[in-house]
């Protein structure tokens, strides 16, 4: 009997040890150096979140932020990398719309899964795209471009940055809600699907609005649209797909960062709160407006919740149009 209480005596102690744990984590965290994994090569898109998150967090945590680029298969090597990293919240990853729905929506082979290995820590920002062509092709309106197509069925080509990407889904998206028969050519990069518009090689584009609102508001391409549900601040005056008769047409970038699945909660609620005041700030709202973004905000709660329904929707679409990149 003395045994069997002495067992239970140490079975409550180490429960309460173990409840406690968490929370004396986070009052000590951080206490070295974080590390943000960028799932690409450094200078692009993808940098853009661990960038901001260098310059906000070392003075609000007191540690430094080391960025390490691990580019590979789409993204996907840098996230399995975080993945499978220790959750003590010393690894984390900024990653975007292709790494966190896009690949793993349309590659079984992705070797993660957004929801099960991933714990979200804030959304940084989010930005959309634009449907372009050339002043002088014949549609002047969302609505005309509609009506020439379907009038030119299989006629028209779209440019789009390789099968599976997002540029590539947010044309099928576009084919799937207004029934028109367009041909996707794949280019390298966005960069150059702007420039096979510019030359008259395709006939339009969804590309960043970034990449694109120079070029518009020089004439040289015509915008028919922005993919954000409601019009943006960055182009007032530019109406929206769905605003023009494509009901629900929504397609939007996000960069955030996340940790290894198992991190504290303690220790992302902390993440997530200097985080978002950092992005509060007026020098950071005037770095992410040139970067052609707004500001993201809310819980790490409100990410996943966001992930989970950006990957499903871009599963969705994949699905209808039999795209697969295995």
């Amino acid at each position: 009997m003395r045994a069997v209480l002495g067992i239970a005596a140490w079975t409550g102690l180490a429960i309460t040890l173990l409840a406690s744990a968490a929370p004396t984590h986070a009052q000590t965290y951080p206490d070295k150096p974080i590390k943000i994994i960028v799932p690409a090569a450094a200078g692009g898109p993808t940098d853009v979140p661990a960038r901001l998150a260098q310059q906000i967090l070392p003075s609000k945590l007191g540690q430094p932020i080391v960025i390490e680029n691990r580019p590979g298969a789409g993204g996907a090597i840098g996230a399995r990398a975080v993945a499978a990293s220790s959750p003590d919240g010393y690894t984390l990853m900024a990653g975007n719309t292709s790494v966190l729905a896009v690949i793993p929506a349309v590659s079984a082979s992705a070797g993660y899964d957004p929801g099960r290995d991933f714990a979200p820590v804030a959304k940084v920002s989010e930005s959309f795209q634009i449907l372009v062509v050339l002043p002088s092709f014949p549609a002047r309106s969302l609505k005309e471009f509609i009506d020439y197509a379907n009038a030119n069925p299989g006629k028209l080509n779209y440019a789009h940055t390789g099968p599976g990407g997002l540029p590539h889904l947010t044309g099928e998206l576009f084919k799937a809600k207004t029934g028109v028969d367009l041909v996707g050519v794949a280019y390298k990069s966005g960069g150059e699907s702007v420039t096979g518009v510019l030359s008259g090689a395709v006939q339009a584009t969804f590309e960043s609005i970034t990449i694109l609102l120079p070029l518009i508001r020089e004439g040289k391409l015509r915008a028919l649209g922005i993919t954000s549900s409601k019009r943006s601040p960055l182009a007032p005056d530019l109406p929206t797909i769905a605003e023009q008769g494509v009901p629900d047409y929504e397609v939007l970038t996000f960069n955030g960062i996340v940790a290894p699945k198992a991190t504290p909660a303690a220790v992302v609620d902390k993440l997530n709160v200097q985080i978002n005041e950092g992005l509060k700030t007026p020098e950071m709202q005037d770095t992410i407006t040139k970067l052609g973004a707004v500001s993201g905000s809310g819980t790490g709660a409100d990410f996943g919740a966001f992930i989970t329904k950006e990957f499903h929707k871009w599963q969705g679409v994949a699905k209808a149009a039999n795209i697969k990149i295995d």
